[in-house]
Parts: C-alpha cells; sequence; structure tokens
C-alpha cells in the first residue's frame, strides 16, 4: 500500500526522578555516623566519571578542618560503596561551607552572635549586621545590630538571601 508508514517501536528509559533524593538521604546518614551536618550538596561530572561535591559544618559551631572533611569523605564513602548510586569510579570532594548561606531559622539561630551579609530590598536593599536574636517560630522576625548599633527587627520572610560575613 502506498500511502502507509512503517512502524517504528522505541522504548525510553527514563531517568530516575529521586535519584538525588536518595542520594542525599545516604550522604546525611553518612554525616550523622560522624557527627557532621550537610550544608549542601551538588552532583556533577561525566556519565563515566561522576562528581559528587558536598559541604559540610560542624555541629559545635567550631571552623572545619582537613581532618573534618577527611572523617566525612570515610563515612560517607562506607555508605556510598556498593549503594549502586554511584559508579565504580566515582570522586568525592568534601570541604567547608565557605560563605555559609542563612535559610532556616535554625541557622540564624545557631548563628547568633556572628555577622550577616543580608538582603533585603523591603529594609534597606543588602547591608552587613550582626545577628542579635531570632524571635518567633510561625512568623520568625531576626533582630540584628548594624555597625551603627542601630537595632533592625526583620522579618525572615523578608530576608532575599543571608550569608554568614566574616569579621577579624
Amino acid at each position: 500500500m502506498w500511502g502507509m508508514l512503517p512502524t517504528f517501536f522505541c522504548s525510553i528509559a527514563l531517568p530516575r526522578s529521586d535519584v538525588k533524593d536518595e542520594l542525599q538521604a545516604v550522604v546525611v546518614r553518612g554525616l550523622e555516623t560522624v557527627g557532621y551536618d550537610l550544608v549542601e550538596l551538588r552532583k556533577g561530572g561525566t556519565k563515566s566519571r561522576m562528581l559528587i561535591e558536598v559541604r559540610i559544618d560542624r555541629r559545635d559551631g567550631e571552623s572545619v578542618t582537613v581532618d573534618d572533611c577527611t572523617k566525612a569523605s570515610r563515612g560517607i564513602e562506607a555508605l556510598l560503596d556498593g549503594s549502586g548510586l554511584v559508579p565504580e569510579n566515582y570522586e568525592l570532594q568534601v570541604s567547608s561551607p565557605g560563605e555559609r548561606a542563612l535559610r532556616t531559622p535554625g541557622e540564624w539561630r545557631r548563628f547568633v552572635g556572628r555577622w550577616a551579609s543580608i538582603l533585603s530590598p523591603e529594609h534597606g536593599g543588602r547591608f552587613e549586621a550582626q545577628i542579635k536574636e531570632v524571635i518567633g517560630d510561625d512568623e520568625v522576625v531576626v533582630v540584628l545590630d548594624d555597625k551603627k548599633k542601630t537595632e533592625r527587627r526583620i522579618p525572615l520572610a523578608a530576608v532575599k538571601e543571608a550569608r554568614l560575613a566574616f569579621h577579624l
């Protein structure tokens, strides 16, 4: 028959959308076994050489050392190897959080007394201030002292971006 087209069947294997969630769960478990918190997880690299970047933080508020990264790396590798989530030839990089982002009320509370670089268009744009107090549970308000010792009370919902700032 002249107008008939051949029929082709294709099977496309869709990637599992929950792989990053599973990977994060394994990384968090590995860090918990050695006493660290996950700050950030990134997955990249190539199909033949997956790169997993993990940023960690200490629970005691001290700075992350090279020894901490080594210990965390071993805790994560112990669970990743043989998990089926990563190829045999993967690279794991564990590092400190650097300029740590402040996202949750718990993170703001943890760093009371420290300085932060804050972006809040409704409250003066970008500025640096010391975290003085965190008030409330549902509608969280941060109390800040700027360099002129002027107190500001800003709803956490009005903060668009915040990172720890380093002052000597």
